[in-house]
């Protein structure tokens, strides 16, 4: 199965090049990275086009500039892969992710998720286990009340991404709503007790900023309308 890599970067110049380093050494020769930069300005494109320039697998795109859903949006849709992993621009894979997870798709899985240990900015460990603070699980009424799906530990099949796509317009986070889908129509979906990332939290991070009530509110019942059309 040939597997693709979906990258969103926003000004991760800072940490991309160990992250990709980290991807890199577990893909085939037939795999793919696709980087999507929604800040096509600043310095990660020469950081991603270095590598580009070394390895053909690495795929360089610039972002609609639209926000980290649109522009996850964007390199899913450059995918060609036969397995999609979904992937945070500041952490570090651990060696064996890859085999790992895609074990599991060879066993007839379409939505797979792992644990992660959860790090500071200089990768050390502030908690091992993002299960143990998520409250990972598989349940469709608890996942939309609370979602405890973490893209950077995702991957899933080409068929799911083709049920999931496009985004709902006002939808909170693309995993979310692909791990809803998943659950809603009973998809095959597997749970790894195993950390196979270093999952970076910086204080810079696009993702896990506080929201409000209203924004909870209002997000649920969005992901709830477009799930019940599916």
């Amino acid at each position: 199965m040939k597997i693709s890599v979906a990258l969103a970067a926003y000004k991760g110049e800072k940490y991309i090049a160990g992250q990709i380093d980290s991807i890199l050494s577990q893909l085939g020769a037939d795999d793919e990275l696709i980087v999507s930069d929604d800040y096509p300005s600043g310095k990660t494109k020469a950081s991603v086009e270095d590598f580009a320039a070394k390895d053909g697998r690495v795929k360089y795109l610039e972002g609609k500039g639209k926000g980290v859903v649109k522009n996850f949006e964007n390199a899913l849709n450059a995918c060609s892969g036969d397995v999609i992993f979904l992937c945070d621009q500041d952490d570090v894979w651990l060696p064996d992710k890859v085999r790992t997870v895609m074990a599991e798709f060879e066993n007839g899985a379409q939505l797979v998720m792992h644990d992660a240990s959860i790090t500071d900015a200089d990768l050390n460990v502030t908690n091992p286990s993002c299960f143990s603070v998520h409250g990972a699980n598989t349940s469709t009424c608890k996942n939309l009340l609370k979602n405890t799906f973490v893209g950077c530990c995702m991957a899933f099949t080409k068929d799911l991404l083709s049920e999931t796509t496009p985004f709902p317009e006002g939808i909170a986070m693309h995993d979310w709503w692909i791990a809803l889908v998943a659950l809603k129509k009973k998809r095959k979906t597997v749970l790894i007790e195993k950390p196979l990332i270093m999952w970076r939290r910086h204080g810079e991070n696009v993702t896990g900023n506080k929201t409000t009530a209203a924004q909870k509110i209002s997000w649920r019942l969005k992901m709830l309308s477009a799930l019940m059309r599916k």
